[in-house]
């Protein structure tokens, strides 16, 4: 796996462990929402400052992105399509 893959597996990877939706991570993170899908899809390269947003968003270090995915990894499962209830 190269270092886009990597990248591109982990941020994935850490926002849905978050329940955070693509939109919110990239309005967080200061950038457009189709920025975040080229990156999830190998087709962005992030620079490291961008690196250090994501990573600030998602509270974790950039190293995080660059950790390897265990052994007999699968791909990793879309989040539920759709905007969540309003809590009353």
């Amino acid at each position: 796996m190269n270092g886009r893959a990597l990248v591109a597996w982990n941020l994935r990877r850490l926002r849905t462990e978050r329940g955070v939706s693509q939109e919110r991570l990239a309005a967080d993170a200061g950038v457009d929402r189709a920025y975040i899908s080229e990156l999830e899809r190998e087709l962005g390269n992030a620079s490291v400052d961008m690196l250090d947003k994501l990573a600030s968003v998602l509270d974790v270090t950039v190293a995080e992105f660059l950790t390897r995915p265990p052994e007999g990894y699968s791909k990793l499962k879309a989040m539920t399509p759709g905007r969540k209830p309003k809590s009353t």
